[in-house]
């Protein structure tokens, strides 16, 4: 059983189909951890020691290209076949490609990292679908397997190397597949009965910060729904967003880098230059003088993680506010992020700046002002985040520059004029409709 995305024992399809005497093995892929960063990497050690222990210390380590690991372990141990969950992304698909090509036993996919696989929910005439709200609704009538249930096979082991030694820069929650059903366990107690309500306040615990649990498998989509009632419905659309990023990349493989509206790359007239990256710089560091995109970058920075609400209006600033390519954002999030899915990624940043499938209309510019008081109404997500403004009273410290004393603390002054900004932005755009 090759372990990828899927580092738990219950409910794995994979896992019950790989016969009753199994060696567990994950491969240290060069392509992936080298791309990954520190953040994930710690994680992914965290997760895969929870997983070893499920597994009885049997887990196998090897490191290399699996196309050539993964044989070798076959004929090492003299292996009948080789278990997996189907990986639908374009360098797992390919990967896995290889693998079967290199090996003289099947491999075998049984599921996916999702409830419905990418590719199964297409139109009447097969085409993928591009708008979320049909792909919704297609996806729940489709419908998904009950969480698979059987007993465990027997765990052998071979020769493992070590466990990589990797030091998070920040810290970092329980990981492991008993971490992730508490903290679903703990959500539905709290916060699932009024998540369509406080799901977009940062300052409130609304949401169930299950991404970084769902990246690595360590609890499966199809075991969340099982237990969902249709009063849920909202919290089953996010799912279902997951599930339609998935759908779309295995469609558009490139859609990683590039716009859906290949305009964006082509044509839009975005910044560039010394004062772009000292703009870009002052974003990243969470010093834009707009104290709710500040207050998400330092979250994403010390922690890993960002509410989903605030990623939106920070990505929204950086590419209608800064006029920088959101190309840039989704690498820096990606060098930072805990939960770091290319997929859900890469789209959330195209809908956000307009270019992608099913995208908010690129006239849509967040103005992080309103945002901030709207989402966050007396200012404790920003004062958790922002000390130089935790002197502030209420919703005030939404706008330091109308409040005395608002920059007594050394917060810095606004880099740009969002109104001035969003008039550019809008420009901008008028000037590539109807162009190609």
């Amino acid at each position: 059983m090759w372990f990828r995305r899927d580092l738990r024992v219950r409910d794995n399809p994979a896992l019950l189909a790989a016969g009753t005497e199994v060696l567990p093995v994950f491969v240290f892929d060069p392509v992936l951890w080298d791309a990954a960063c520190d953040t994930r990497r710690a994680y992914l050690v965290a997760s895969l020691t929870s997983l070893n222990e499920s597994l009885g210390g049997n887990l196998v380590l090897r490191t290399g290209d699996p196309s050539t690991v993964i044989p070798a372990l076959v004929k090492e141990i003299n292996a009948d076949s080789v278990h997996i969950a189907a990986d639908f992304g374009p360098y797992g698909s390919a990967r896995d490609t290889n693998v079967e090509k290199a090996l003289d036993v099947p491999l075998v996919r049984t599921g996916s990292p999702y409830a419905v696989a990418p590719g199964r929910v297409v139109k009447s005439d097969d085409t993928p679908y591009r708008v979320f709200t049909p792909f919704y609704k297609a996806w729940t009538t489709h419908g998904w397997r009950a969480p698979a249930n059987g007993a465990l096979p027997t765990f052998v082991s071979a020769s493992s190397e070590q466990m990589p030694q990797v030091k998070s820069p920040v810290p970092l929650p329980p990981a492991g597949e008993a971490a992730a059903w508490e903290s679903w366990k703990q959500f539905k107690k709290t916060a699932l009965a009024q998540y369509d309500e406080t799901r977009n306040r940062p300052d409130l615990d609304g949401t169930s910060v299950l991404s970084h649990h769902l990246k690595y498998g360590e609890i499966h989509p199809r075991s969340l729904l099982a237990e969902l009632k249709p009063e849920h419905i909202v919290f089953i659309k996010e799912i279902c967003w997951r599930e339609f990023y998935a759908d779309i990349l295995f469609h558009n493989p490139l859609s990683t880098s590039r716009s859906l509206d290949a305009r964006y790359d082509s044509i839009m007239p975005w910044a560039s230059g010394a004062e772009a990256e000292k703009l870009f710089d002052a974003w990243c560091q969470g010093r834009t003088g707009y104290p709710i995109v500040d207050a998400g970058m330092r979250q994403l920075t010390s922690t890993g993680w960002m509410h989903n609400r605030v990623r939106m209006i920070v990505a929204s600033f950086l590419v209608k506010d800064l006029h920088i390519p959101w190309q840039r954002g989704a690498k820096f999030f990606m060098q930072h992020l805990r939960d770091g899915d290319i997929a859900s990624n890469s789209h959330g940043w195209q809908w956000t700046a307009g270019c992608g499938t099913d995208a908010s209309p690129f006239y849509r510019v967040f103005n992080p002002i309103s945002q901030g008081i709207k989402f966050d109404p007396d200012g404790n997500y920003v004062r958790q985040y922002v000390p130089e403004l935790a002197h502030l009273v209420g919703g005030s410290i939404h706008e330091p520059w109308d409040t005395l004393g608002g920059y007594d603390e050394g917060y810095p002054e606004r880099i740009v004029d969002h109104k001035e900004e969003r008039e550019a932005a809008l420009a901008d755009f008028a000037s590539i409709k109807g162009r190609t």
